[in-house]
Formats: structure tokens, C-alpha cells, sequence
């Protein structure tokens, strides 16, 4: 190592180090047991009660007392209470169909959520084992990542991932790939202090966990391992929990108001209404008899709160979201947090990294100008074999190696921009290897920072001696005396400003033919200007070709799209164009880089958020930062991104996405793993929310009506003095049985592309709207009318099944008999039955009875039926 000697740490040091600053290893968040997850969603509101528990769902906590209620009428029943009656084991149908209830939609979301977690798993696998060098006593010699100390002296090659964070204390044309921090794909390194790049947004002397060598070797050493670690500080922020409400569970928790509002409100009228008859109703108070009644008052109130709650709504709920969950995967859409399926409907912000996401995250050659041959004319067949020269030059004067699997696509070892090359070669129809194989290299100038150029002096397969010289094209072109083709120098500026301008990389080829046997000084190059300028090639990381449309797709929904990327502003402003964000007449107001948003305070940010489109040179807290700032707004914020400075945002966002191929560190801070990394698969899940929460409206919509029918049933037999003819029990036979098939119909219907065509909705609007609010009470009230009616015809008439017939014989009144009780209950079934071909054609402008691409429903139908 350029005679350099390092000694490292002695054994007893590393045990010191240790003890003072840890285990390189980063600490992994608290687990819960499966039990104590399972019970967190049954808690409700007294989950604040128990340390560490979350705050579970209010519909939840309204049928938890709902079922506390009617389990003490069954035991008050069963006992004989109160002067009761004693009754058989059958009271205690209608608290146990509740907990039926309960167990059923918190058992759906905890499967579906503990079965999307262990498919999660098999995308993120971390190994702190991995072989590391380092010196210690005086030598070098291999241990594990986790083993690596604070002042440890690591040495690092092409390929390496980084251990730890640690200072260089020599390096050899060292480039990292910080991308999964900052976004960047290519940082120059460097342990000389005074070269180093004061816009780096990393100090250029400074190599950091989770990176990978690209190119060149160094050794670096260690000042920060585990959570110290810039990796550690951004995947401890990852940790905290500061995730806010999902915009459904607001919805939910509203309407969960309402209805306990309003059946508590009924409750109290039945119990005061009742009372006030009974005092004015002229009779002696005797107060066995009033007890008596109170306590059948007391239970008719019960039933109507019991009735009134939606028993099925949270399984419905459940449902939909399970069912979406999982046609969400065949559309690469992993879904982890059942919740985030919906919330992606609601989307109005999303903030997405550029490296990966937006781009192929593999360098390509845009274009090339060899001069003499055209623009991207094929070296194949070229005139006087210029062509196979140029080839054998590119191929020869390179560090870098593809790795070809079977199948796959080639992987580039070494500097990006240097693989592109190649892999251009390689499409042009030339295999690298056998060109270096047939070639016999004589000298190497390797590439430095200070020269920006590569030459080396080689005898190609012909015999013939060649020097090739690659690097900036201004350099290299400043190192020539001629130019193929006689291209004029100016023309070459015009269009490597042209690139430049696109935010391309350009590289310049030059070459030297030598006689056989003649060699060339490679330190002439910079006296002698005896070159021939071959022409240039316009490298980029290639925007993937369904973003544009993703983007577009998007903004036509009124989704804002930011892009938050570690790279210049002149690189993310083209890309921003090529993907249609970009427009000409957007200026600075429109763009902020890391520092400026940094300089900015929180009221300022405030003021500035939603006009920006792109934020450059962003640090990993930045876009956390630019995600709670859209929040404050109101904005209901998706958050992209693939690399460990993507995790802080991607656990405070409302809905974090991360990409397959990301780091472990992000896929475990998201809501949802995009696993073809593909934007065009985020307006899929957009789509999906958006139809999934209209499912949710339709079922709503379905049940609600009911309630209210039998609500006011209830109610009104409360002042009649009659019994109601629908029992809590048949309510609940309803809701558990026929609603939860319901469910499944109506969230079985498919996506709409139509909704993709509106504004996202308004959060702060109530699930129920004016249109809404007017089926349920119409429709419901005729339901509740159409069964006060039948109550009144076969209270004053006798109707008995005959030979399967049913005779009709008017006369005095004589109550409801077991059989006409069935007929008014059939009779409700089915025309809720009907409600739920109603409640399908909500919002789709089609008649409840057009059923085109619907025969996952239709059958599910037959099944209720």
C-alpha cells in the first residue's frame, strides 16, 4: 500500500472500544407477542390505560358496551333478577353474537396483517456477519461487521459495502455509492484534506455505513459503529412513532360519534318518554310496579343501542381492506398496514426519491458522436475498422467487470459510468472479455480526480500498438492535436453543452496509433498534444419508461408529486422535465435545495411547502421534515423512497411505499413495499384506495339503512306498547351472517379507472354525505313504514299456513304469532337483500340491476340468497 504501514488496534483496545461505544450493530425496534398485538386491537379507548398500548378502533369500543350491556340483561334474565322470569341458556345468544362480532373483525385485520408481516420478511433479511478487513496488531485479518470497533483501520476495495463510519487515511481513485443516504450514485473520495468538495453533502474524507465502493480502494478509520452511525441516527428516527390517524379511521371515528350519540340520544328519550306516560298515566305508583317497568324500559333502550350499532361495519371494514390487501399484491403492492390500502385513496401529496424510483438506477449511454462514423452509427462494419479500434479501446481501457447471470440483467462491478460503456459494447454486438483477452496491456495511467482521465498503452489482437485516453471531454480534448473527421472544436462544445444541460455525464475518447514494438510515455500526454479526438458519449440514469405516464396519471387526480433527491438541482430539474413535472415557467419558488430548506424555520417552510416540486441536495431528515410540513397544511402525504435516508419520512408519511430492491432499513419504516419498483404501480394503489373507500361508502350505505329501519321500529313499539317484531338476536343473525357476505360482495367489486378522474376528497368531509344521509333516511324509513305496516295487518288479522299456503282472515287483534313473526322477518331479509343491489350501483350512475363485471358479487349473492 504505497509503503504505507498500519498497525491498527491491539486486541486489548478493541475491548475497550467495545465497552465504551457498543456493538457495531443497530438496535432492533421492541417487539410485541403475538397475544399482546391481538389484544391491542380489541382494547378501544382503554388501551391508553395499559403502557404501551395503542388506542384501538371506536366502533370497536362501542360494540365492547354494547356487549357488556346485553350481557347483563341475559344474566339479569337468566338469574331471575329484578322479579324475572328465570329463562334458559338462549339470553345469552345476543352478548355472545357480539363478541362473535368483535373477535371476528379484529381476528380478520390481525390475520391478514400477521400473513402480509412473514411475505415482508422474506424482502428484508439483514446480516451483521458479513467478512470485514481490518488491522489489528500490526496485520490484517478478517471479523465480522458487528465486530468492527471505534478506531478500528478498515480497508475497503471495489464492491465493499461500509462497515461503519469512519475517516480515510488513504485511498487509490476512491468512489462511493451513497445513493441509499443521499440519492447519489457516485462520490468522489479522498483522504487528502485539501481536495476535499466543499457542495458534498457528506464531508469527502468521510465513508459511511450501508455505501458501497464503486471504485479504487482505501483505508479508512472508524469513528462511529451501531446507532452512532449516520445509518443508525436515520433508521432510530425510523423507530419513532410518530404516525398520525389515518384519514379512514378519522371517518370511522366520526361516525362512531354519531351513532353513539344518536342511540344514546334515542335511549334516553325511550327511558324518559316512558316514564313520563307511566307518571301522568293517572294511575297509583306502586313502586314494585315501577321498578318492574323502569327495568323494561331500561331494556328496551338496550335493545335499541344494541340494534343501532353497526355490528358488522368493523368486519366489513376488515374485509375490504383483507380482500384489497391481497389483489393489491398481484399488482406488485405488498401491503403491510391494512389501513394504508385506503389511505392511499385519499392521497394528495406524494413525496418520491429520484434514484431508483423515478430512474433505472443503472447507468446507460444515452448517445454517442464518434466523429467520422455519425452519431450513433454501429462500430460494426465501420469503415477501416475504426469501429473494432474504438470497441477494443473502450474494453481495454476499463476497471470494471459485468456480472452476466443467466437470465438476468447484467450487473455492473465497478464505476457506473465506466459499466455503461460496456454494456453499450455488449449491445453493439462486442463481448468485452474476448476483446481483453486478444489484447496484451503494455502500460495504465489510472484515473485520478486531479487528471479526470484513464489511458492506457495496449497491443490489440492485429499486432498493432494503440493508446487510449477516456475521461472529460474537456481534458481530452485539450490533450489532441486533430480531430476524426475534422469536426470543428466549437461544434463539440455546442454539444456537450447540449448534454450537460440534460444533466448527462460525458465522456471524451481519444486515440494514438504507435508503430509495433513503439512504446509512449504516459506522463507525455500533457506536453506532447499528439492525440486524435475520437468523439464523445452522453451517459444518464435512464428515467424508467412508465413514469412519465405514472406522473401524469397522478397529477390528473390532483396529486401533487415532489421530488426529494441528494443530487444537483440541475440533475433533478431534468429529470423533473423528462417526467412532465418540470414545466418551463416554474423558477426558484418552485425549487429548494437540503442548506436553503435547513436556513428555512417551520412557519417559513410552511408558507413555501406546497409550491415546491423538487427539493435537491436533500440530507436524510430532510424529507421527514418536508412530510410533517405537508401535514400541518392538511395534506394527506405518500412518501417513496428505497434508501436507509428514506426511512424517517417513511414512517411519519401517512402511507410509506419503499421499493423491492430498497434497504432493509426502509422496507421495515413502510406501510407498503412496492416490489417492482415501479411509480406506475403507485397509481395502481392509488386506483385501488380510491374504489376500495366507495366499497366502504356502499356498505355504509347498506347497513346504515337497516339500522335506521330498525331503530325506528324499536323505538316506536317503545311508545305503542307494542314488542318489537325484530329481536336484538335476528338483528345480529343479520349483521354477523348476511352483512359479512355483504361485505364480501361489495368489496369484491372491481377498480375504477373512472375514480382516478376526481380530486381527492376532502378529509375533513364526513363519510356519510348529503346524498348518502338522504338514501339512508328515505329508504330507511320506508323500510321502517313498510314493517309498521305488516305489524298493524297481522296484529288485526289471522294468518296461518295451510298446505303451504298462507290464509288471511281479518278480525280483532290478536297479537303476532310465531309464524307471522317468521314472515315479517323473511320479509325484512329480503328487502334488505334488495338494499345491497342498491347499495352496489352507488355513485356509478348504472341501475341497481345492470350487473356488468360483476360476477364475483353476483355470486356471493347467491350465496346470501
Amino acid at each position: 500500500m504505497d509503503h504505507i504501514e498500519f498497525v491498527g488496534l491491539s486486541d486489548a483496545q478493541v475491548l475497550e472500544s467495545r465497552r465504551q461505544h457498543g456493538e457495531n450493530v443497530m438496535s432492533p425496534p421492541p417487539e410485541s407477542s403475538l397475544l399482546k398485538q391481538f389484544f391491542e386491537r380489541m382494547t378501544g379507548p382503554f388501551g391508553h390505560l395499559i403502557e404501551g398500548w395503542e388506542d384501538g378502533d371506536s366502533l370497536i369500543f362501542i360494540l365492547e358496551i354494547a356487549a357488556l350491556l346485553s350481557g347483563f340483561i341475559s344474566l339479569s334474565s337468566f338469574e331471575g333478577w329484578f322479579g324475572l322470569t328465570p329463562q334458559g341458556y338462549e339470553v345469552f345468544f345476543e352478548p355472545l353474537g357480539i363478541l362473535v362480532a368483535i373477535m371476528l373483525a379484529t381476528g380478520i385485520a390481525f390475520y391478514f396483517e400477521l400473513k402480509a408481516d412473514k411475505e415482508f420478511s422474506l424482502l428484508n433479511q439483514v446480516n451483521d456477519d458479513e467478512p470485514v478487513k481490518v488491522f489489528r496488531n500490526g496485520h490484517p485479518v478478517e471479523v465480522r461487521k458487528r465486530d468492527v470497533v471505534v478506531g478500528d483501520l478498515v480497508i475497503i476495495n471495489t464492491g465493499d459495502e461500509i462497515p461503519a463510519d469512519g475517516t480515510l487515511r488513504w485511498s487509490v481513485s476512491l468512489q462511493v455509492d451513497e445513493s441509499t443516504l443521499t440519492g447519489e450514485p457516485v462520490c468522489a473520495k479522498t483522504a487528502d484534506e485539501s481536495r476535499l468538495d466543499p457542495g458534498a453533502t457528506f464531508p469527502s474524507n468521510h465513508v459511511l455505513r450501508g455505501t458501497k465502493v464503486v471504485e479504487g480502494h482505501g483505508v479508512c478509520e472508524i469513528f462511529a459503529v451501531g446507532d452512532r452511525t449516520e445509518n443508525g441516527k436515520v433508521f432510530e428516527a425510523a423507530q419513532i412513532d410518530d404516525t398520525v390517524k389515518t384519514p379512514l379511521n378519522e371517518q370511522l371515528d366520526r361516525l362512531s360519534d354519531l351513532i353513539t350519540k344518536a342511540s344514546y340520544g334515542c335511549a334516553a328519550l325511550i327511558i324518559v318518554g316512558r316514564l313520563i306516560a307511566y307518571l301522568v298515566g293517572g294511575g297509583e305508583v306502586v313502586m314494585v310496579d315501577l321498578l318492574a317497568y323502569l327495568l323494561q324500559t331500561f331494556m328496551i333502550a338496550v335493545t335499541l343501542i344494541v340494534v343501532a350499532v353497526p355490528e358488522g361495519l368493523p368486519m366489513a371494514v376488515s374485509l375490504a381492506l383483507a380482500y384489497s390487501m391481497r389483489r393489491m399484491l398481484k399488482t406488485n403492492n405488498l401491503v403491510r398496514k391494512m389501513h394504508s390500502c385506503e389511505t392511499m385513496g385519499a392521497t394528495t401529496v406524494i413525496c418520491t426519491d429520484k434514484t431508483g424510483t423515478l430512474t433505472q438506477n443503472q447507468m446507460q449511454v444515452y448517445r454517442t458522436n464518434f466523429y467520422g462514423l455519425g452519431r450513433d452509427q454501429q462500430l460494426k462494419g465501420a469503415a477501416d475498422g475504426m469501429g473494432d479500434l474504438i470497441a477494443c479501446g473502450i474494453a481495454v481501457n476499463s476497471t470494471v467487470e459485468l456480472d452476466e447471470q443467466e437470465g438476468g440483467r447484467p450487473r455492473v462491478l465497478g464505476n457506473p459510468t465506466e459499466g455503461a460503456l460496456l454494456l453499450w459494447l455488449r449491445k453493439q454486438g462486442y463481448d468485452y472479455k474476448s476483446l481483453r483477452v486478444g489484447s496484451r496491456s503494455i502500460a495504465e495511467l489510472p484515473f485520478s480526480t486531479e487528471r479526470k482521465l484513464m489511458a492506457t498503452q495496449f497491443e490489440d489482437p492485429s499486432g498493432q500498438n494503440l493508446l487510449c485516453v477516456k475521461g472529460a471531454p474537456e481534458i481530452v480534448l485539450s490533450l489532441c492535436g486533430e480531430v476524426s473527421g475534422n469536426v470543428p472544436r466549437e461544434e463539440i462544445a455546442r454539444q456537450l453543452g447540449g448534454y450537460q444541460r440534460q444533466a448527462m455525464r460525458t465522456m471524451g475518447f481519444a486515440m494514438k496509433r504507435l508503430g509495433k514494438g513503439e512504446t509512449y510515455d504516459l506522463e507525455g500526454l500533457f506536453s506532447d498534444r499528439d492525440l486524435t479526438f475520437l468523439g464523445i458519449a452522453a451517459i444518464s440514469d435512464p428515467v424508467r419508461e412508465e413514469v412519465p405516464a405514472a406522473i401524469r396519471e397522478c397529477l390528473d387526480a390532483g396529486i401533487k408529486v415532489k421530488i426529494v433527491t441528494g443530487d444537483t438541482p440541475e440533475t433533478a430539474k431534468e429529470i423533473g422535465r423528462q417526467i412532465g413535472l418540470w414545466e418551463p415557467s416554474d423558477g426558484e419558488r418552485n425549487l429548494i435545495t437540503g442548506p436553503g430548506l435547513g436556513a428555512l424555520s417551520d412557519g417559513e417552510l410552511d408558507e413555501r411547502v406546497l409550491d415546491l416540486k423538487i427539493i435537491a441536495r436533500a440530507r436524510p431528515l430532510d424529507k421527514r421534515r418536508l412530510v410533517e410540513s405537508l401535514q400541518r397544511q392538511g395534506q394527506v402525504v405518500a412518501v417513496t423512497g428505497d434508501g436507509t435516508n428514506d426511512a424517517p419520512a417513511l414512517k411519519v408519511a401517512h402511507v410509506g411505499l419503499s421499493m423491492g430492491d430498497g434497504t432493509s432499513v426502509a422496507k421495515e419504516a413502510s406501510d407498503i413495499t412496492i416490489i417492482d419498483n415501479s411509480f406506475g404501480s403507485i397509481g395502481r394503489a392509488v386506483m385501488w384506495g380510491r374504489s376500495l373507500f366507495l366499497n366502504i361508502k356502499r356498505f355504509i350505505l347498506f347497513q346504515m339503512t337497516v339500522n335506521v329501519a330498525a331503530c325506528l321500529t324499536v323505538l316506536f313499539g317503545a311508545f305503542m306498547g307494542t314488542d318489537s317484531p325484530l329481536t336484538v338476536t335476528q338483528m345480529l343473525w343479520v349483521n354477523l351472517i348476511m352483512d359479512t357476505f355483504a361485505a364480501m360482495a361489495l368489496a369484491s367489486l372491481p377498480p375504477s379507472e373512472q375514480v382516478m378522474r376526481a380530486k381527492p376528497r376532502d378529509r375533513n368531509a364526513f363519510i356519510i354525505d348529503r346524498t348518502m344521509a338522504r338514501v339512508i333516511v328515505g329508504v330507511g324509513g320506508l323500510f321502517f313504514a313498510g314493517l309498521i305496516g305488516l305489524v298493524y295487518v297481522f296484529e288485526h288479522s289471522d294468518i296461518t299456513a295451510l298446505s303451504d299456503l298462507a290464509t288471511v282472515s281479518l278480525g280483532a287483534a290478536n297479537g303476532l304469532s310465531a309464524y307471522e313473526l317468521s314472515l315479517i322477518f323473511t320479509i325484512f331479509v329480503m328487502l334488505q337483500f334488495f338494499n345491497m343491489f342498491n347499495a352496489r350501483a352507488y355513485e356509478t350512475g348504472a341501475s341497481a340491476f345492470s350487473l356488468a363485471g360483476c360476477r364475483p358479487f353476483m355470486l356471493i349473492a347467491c350465496v346470501i340468497f
